[in-house]
C-alpha cells in the first residue's frame, strides 16, 4: 500500500530569519515581497496581531511599529539556501523525494518500518541540523498527506506529526468534516465555491461525493481528488500543478530609469530567470515577448510591449537574451522614465518534441551540456554564482530591500560574525 509523507517548513522565511537571529524568538516578523511593496509572510505571532498576508505594507507599518513588529525585505538567497539544505536532509530517510515548493516536499514512505519513529525523527532531524521547524503529515495518498500536515501544523495536540492511520474511523470523519473542501490541495478557492454550490461544503462531503458526478461537473483531476480523498494513490503533481503555458518573469525598478544600460541589464537578469525555470519544467519556448513600462500614474504613461519568434524553440539563455535584446532596441524610446520591465515566454512545448528546418543549421548541442553546467553551478553555489555579463552592466534597477538580513550562508562577506 502507498503511504507518503508531506513535509513542510513552519512559516518557512520567518524561520530561516530566526535560524541567525536567536534573539527573534517569540516575536512577531513580517516579510516583504519585491521593492518590500507587500506582506508575503509573517510568524504566528504578527498573524495574532491580526496582520494580513499580501496587504501593502504602508497599510500595516503603524501597526507593526507600535507592536515591535520585525520587518524583513525578501531574502531569496538565503530562503533557497534553506531550502536546498532541509530537502538534502529529508532526501537522506527515503528512497523518494518529491520537491513541491521551497518549504515542503512529499517522501514515499512505502514499505519503510518504524514509520512513527521515522516521520518524528524526520522533524527533529530538520529542527537539529538547520534549526527550521517543520510538520509532517502522512497518508494513502498525496492528498491526505497535504491534510494531514495541515492537521499536525493545526492541532498543538499531535504535536507536529499526524498519520491518519493513528485515527479511529469517527475521529478521521471528524477531522475531515472541519476541513473546508477549498482548502483541499488542487481544490482551490473558485472550484471550492462550485463545489459548494452542489452541497459539498468539506473534505468529508467531497469524500463521499459520487466520482462519476463529479466527472461529469468538472474534470478526472477532480475525480481523482475524490478517490484520494478514499485512500487510492492516483494523482501525481502534474495533474494538481501542470506545467506553465506562459513563464513571466517582472519587477518594478526601485526608482524611474531612463538609462538604456540599466533597463537591458534588468532584462538580461529577467531573461535569465525565466530561462531557468523553463529548463526546470523541461519546456522551450518559441517566442519571447519583453516590456517596459512607465508609471501609469504620470503624465503621457509610456508602455513598450515586441515578441520576437525564435528560429528554433530554445531554452539556451544566451539565445533568448540576444533575441530580448533585439526586442528592447526596438521598443526602447529615449526620454520617458521607465519604471517596469519584464519578460515572458511564450509558445512553449516540451524540449523533447522538436520540429527541424531542412535549410538551417540545427542548435548546438554543446550548448544544451552548457546551459546544464550553468545550472548545476548556481545549484551548488548559489544563485548568481554565474549570470550574464549585461546582468552586471548596471545595479541601478536592482529592487529596493531596505530591510534584508545579511545572506549567511551564500556570500563570504556577509557571514555571521560571532563576538
Amino acid at each position: 500500500m502507498a503511504t507518503f509523507a508531506l513535509v513542510d517548513g513552519n512559516t518557512f522565511y520567518a524561520s530561516c530569519e530566526r535560524v541567525f537571529r536567536p534573539d527573534l524568538a517569540g516575536r512577531p516578523i513580517v516579510v516583504l515581497s519585491n521593492n518590500d511593496g507587500c506582506v508575503v509572510a509573517r510568524s504566528a505571532e504578527a498573524r495574532a496581531l491580526g496582520i494580513k498576508g499580501f496587504v501593502p505594507y504602508f497599510e500595516v507599518a503603524g501597526l507593526c511599529r507600535r507592536h515591535g513588529v520585525e520587518v524583513f525585505s525578501s531574502n531569496y538567497a538565503l530562503y533557497g539556501d534553506m531550502s536546498r539544505r532541509m530537502m538534502a536532509i529529508l532526501a537522506e530517510h527515503v528512497p523518494a523525494q518529491d520537491v513541491y515548493s521551497i518549504d515542503e516536499c512529499f517522501l514515499d514512505l512505502s514499505g519503510l518500518p518504524d514509520r512513527d519513529v521515522l516521520t518524528r525523527r524526520l522533524r527533529s532531524d530538520v529542527w537539529r541540523r538547520i534549526g527550521i521547524p517543520a510538520c509532517v503529515g502522512v497518508g494513502a495518498s498525496k492528498t491526505l498527506a497535504k491534510l494531514a500536515n495541515h492537521i499536525a501544523k493545526s492541532r498543538p495536540e499531535w504535536d507536529g506529526v499526524f498519520d491518519w492511520d493513528w485515527a479511529g474511523t469517527a475521529e478521521r470523519e471528524r477531522l475531515l468534516a472541519g476541513i473546508e473542501a477549498r482548502r483541499i490541495w488542487g481544490v482551490g478557492r473558485h472550484l471550492g465555491t462550485r463545489l459548494a454550490d452542489m452541497g459539498i461544503h468539506s473534505a468529508l462531503d467531497l469524500a463521499r461525493a459520487d466520482p462519476h458526478r463529479i466527472k461529469r461537473a468538472f474534470n478526472v483531476v477532480v475525480e481523482r481528488i475524490v478517490a484520494e480523498l478514499g485512500g487510492v494513490s492516483c494523482l501525481d503533481m502534474e495533474d494538481v500543478a501542470p506545467p506553465r503555458q506562459q513563464i513571466i518573469s517582472s519587477r518594478s525598478f526601485a526608482r524611474p530609469l531612463n538609462d538604456y544600460t540599466a533597463v537591458h541589464a534588468s532584462v538580461s537578469h529577467h531573461v535569465a530567470r525565466a530561462a531557468e525555470k523553463l529548463r526546470r519544467q523541461g519546456s522551450v519556448a518559441g517566442s519571447i515577448g519583453v516590456s517596459i513600462r512607465s508609471s501609469p500614474f504620470r503624465d503621457a504613461p509610456c508602455h513598450g510591449w515586441r515578441v520576437m519568434p525564435l528560429i528554433y524553440p530554445s531554452d539556451d539563455t544566451l539565445t533568448l537574451a540576444d533575441a530580448a535584446a533585439r526586442a528592447l532596441r526596438t521598443i526602447w524610446r529615449d526620454g520617458p522614465l521607465y519604471q517596469k520591465a519584464g519578460v515572458v515566454l511564450m509558445d512553449l512545448g516540451p524540449r523533447t518534441v522538436q520540429q527541424q528546418d531542412l535549410l538551417l543549421a540545427p542548435p548546438d548541442p554543446r550548448r544544451a551540456r552548457l546551459m546544464a553546467a550553468l545550472d548545476a553551478v548556481n545549484r551548488q553555489f548559489g544563485r548568481d554564482t554565474l549570470r550574464l555579463a549585461a546582468e552586471q552592466a548596471s545595479e541601478q534597477w536592482h529592487m529596493r530591500q531596505q530591510w534584508r538580513s545579511p545572506r549567511y550562508t551564500t556570500r563570504w562577506d556577509e557571514l555571521l560574525v560571532v563576538r
